[in-house]
């Protein structure tokens, strides 16, 4: 009998199914533990939780969930583009950002392409090259800090795309604006840029990558609703770039891609900056403490700017599972060849102490 593999396109056999953080109930069903007792902090999410303004718009939605979405979502692009000072027709939205990079690789590469990014960068980037038959080349980050100029000279002429990160997950580590002027600087029109922005919003004083869409210059800003928003589970973000290229990935979208519950969530939330503000600073607060916490520890960690910090426990996956048996989820990183640390999310100031203590017996005891 043939097998299946056979029949499916080559480069597929290459790819490692994204893992995300293990799920609370998948981790309580294993450890016969209370889902309510456990605290994840895996994958970067809202310690808060959903925008309170977001709920109460979806809650009133649903009465209308019979009807298909606007396909376009003009009003959320309309309210984007002018928080962003820019037009409707520069913003596209995705089922997640995640979805905009598979837009991206279905408008602009071919098999033998190459793309660009950094070692430890989002491993998404390579996946979805991986599945379009595109090498994905990999540039190394000393010190976890991105090479700017190590990419530019990683460029081949089979490049299609450069994938930037800022602030880099898993590392959250900030590439300046003086850095990223510099790199924009000398990069070839033939070369799209993708700088993807979803945690812009926790940074104190973010780069401004909009002027080079401003510019007309070919870049793709992504950002997303998941994170400082609280809507993860929604999957909704979007892309910023110059109205001709938006044109281009319009074309590669599916029809009513974004559901309407999300659309009206997402737009709610966008106004809701009290929500904001305050998990903008338990984030600040929580990251603090961890920083301040691993340093008494003598734990080797990276300065995070986001809402997560990369800590170097030793054995990343011996000390998650171990926490995994006090109700703690954290993201282990042998994925990223990163096998010595772990990447943990900044919860509630409650969540934090207790991810400390725990963390002290388990290494202690080890």
């Amino acid at each position: 009998m043939i097998s299946i593999w056979e029949l499916a396109n080559p480069q597929l056999r290459e790819i490692t199914v994204y893992q995300p953080g293990k799920p609370i109930e998948e981790t309580a069903r294993e450890l016969g533990l209370n889902p309510n007792t456990i605290i994840k902090l895996a994958s970067n999410e809202n310690p808060l939780g959903p925008s309170p303004k977001a709920m109460e718009a979806m809650r009133d939605a649903l009465g209308k969930g019979h009807l298909y979405p606007d396909g376009g979502g003009f009003c959320l692009c309309k309210t984007i583009a002018a928080k962003l000072g820019l037009a409707p027709e520069n913003v596209i939205l995705g089922n997640g950002s995640n979805e905009v990079l598979e837009f991206l690789g279905h408008a602009f590469l071919n098999p033998g392409d190459d793309v660009v990014t950094c070692q430890y960068a989002f491993i998404v980037y390579k996946l979805i090259a991986t599945s379009f038959g595109v090498h994905t080349i990999e540039v190394p980050s000393p010190d976890y800090q991105q090479d700017l100029d190590g990419m530019l000279a990683a460029i081949t002429p089979k490049t299609r795309m450069i994938f930037v990160p800022n602030p880099n997950n898993p590392t959250g580590t900030l590439l300046s604006q003086r850095v990223i002027d510099d790199f924009m600087s000398r990069i070839t029109e033939n070369v799209i840029v993708v700088f993807d922005e979803a945690y812009f919003e926790f940074l104190d004083c973010p780069p401004d990558t909009l002027r080079f869409v401003r510019e007309g210059r070919n870049i793709v800003v992504l950002r997303t609703f998941s994170k400082i928003h609280g809507l993860a589970g929604l999957r909704i973000g979007y892309a910023v770039a110059p109205a001709d290229l938006v044109q281009v990935l319009h074309k590669t979208r599916q029809p009513f891609n974004v559901n309407s519950i999300a659309q009206v969530g997402a737009l709610a939330a966008l106004e809701d900056d009290e929500h904001l503000h305050e998990t903008k600073r338990v984030v600040d607060e929580g990251r603090a403490y961890l920083h301040e916490q691993f340093s008494q520890m003598k734990i080797p960690f990276v300065p995070g700017t986001a809402n997560f910090v990369m800590v170097n426990v030793g054995d990343g996956h011996s000390i998650f599972e171990k926490l995994l048996r006090e109700g703690i989820i954290v993201r282990p990183l042998k994925g990223y060849n990163l096998p010595e640390w772990v990447r943990i999310s900044v919860g509630t100031m409650n969540e934090n102490k207790k991810l400390i203590a725990a963390l002290e017996g388990v290494l202690h005891a080890e």
